[in-house]
């Protein structure tokens, strides 16, 4: 049997874009009538040819690579301390009662406040901009991969004990699980605040990179630059949250949420009634 064709409503990227898309010709309509003031807003279609020029040109693509270089080695950097201290510091009541406190207060301090320090310690090169986007992210995955532990079902742990898991077993079979979706969470949570830091970093000095087309943008009044430049971050930043959560979706096929029942039976098709028979 064929299966049902799928709808426009079951399309999740298609349903997505019905109001950035929306949006954006409402406000060229009004741009091209007069309606509105289009100098500092530029239109989608002036946004879309500066795209166009910087690509052409391949400067597009350099600043690119920058950017997500940078974002990649801060978040990689960030993501492993905050995994390693948030695990031992959510198994270990020792270790919580030694670390975390610190952590907390440090986590009090802006971290745009470590730029100065940053700068004096490690130069105004990509160093310090690592640091500060593995600072950003480190918080975030911490304080989910630590409060995914220490929540952790006593009931659970107890049934893996009944049925004498060892530890190690009992590690990968019954804990691991449970703090997954959490932590996918405090990654998704720490990409998100790396990309607001990468921004910060590039802000305070970049020859390259994303964040220098915003300040350059900004220096030679060019809001249509400004506004390519962020749109890249949004279709960047969007692209990468996908594939985390398509990187962590077959280690959570186990859950039953409420979320996926409500999306397979929007998926699974309407069975006709019988037919009385004559």
């Amino acid at each position: 049997m064929k299966a049902p064709p799928r709808s426009f409503l079951n399309n999740r990227l298609a349903v997505g874009l019905i109001l950035p898309v929306g949006a954006a010709l409402l406000y060229e309509f009004a741009a091209r009538l007069g309606l509105v003031e289009a100098r500092l807003l530029p239109p989608p279609s002036r946004v879309g040819q500066t795209l166009w020029s910087l690509a052409a040109t391949g400067e597009l693509w350099t600043h690119i690579a920058a950017t997500m270089l940078r974002l990649a080695a801060g978040f990689l950097i960030g993501s492993i301390v905050g995994i390693l201290l948030g695990a031992l510091t959510g198994a270990s009541r020792t270790a919580s009662r030694l670390l975390d406190p610190t952590v907390q207060a440090l986590r009090a301090i802006p971290s745009l406040a470590w730029v100065p320090l940053f700068i004096l310690w490690l130069g105004i090169f990509v160093a310090s901009k690592v640091a500060l986007i593995a600072v950003g992210v480190f918080f975030p995955v911490y304080l989910g991969v630590m409060a995914a532990i220490t929540n952790i079902d006593r009931k659970i742990v107890e049934v893996g004990r009944a049925f004498r898991l060892p530890p190690l077993a009992l590690t990968r079979r019954v804990l691991l699980p449970a703090i997954l979706p959490d932590c996918a969470v405090a990654l998704r949570s720490g990409l998100g605040l790396g990309f607001m830091f990468v921004v910060a970093a590039e802000i305070m000095g970049a020859s390259e990179g994303l964040g220098f087309l915003l300040v350059d943008g900004q220096q030679l009044g060019k809001p249509d630059q400004i506004l390519a430049a962020i749109f890249v971050f949004a279709v960047l930043g969007k692209i990468c949250d996908g594939a985390l959560v398509a990187a962590f979706r077959p280690l959570l096929r186990w859950q039953d949420s409420f979320a996926q029942s409500v999306s397979r039976s929007a998926a699974a098709p309407i069975a006709s009634p019988p037919v009385p028979a004559h």
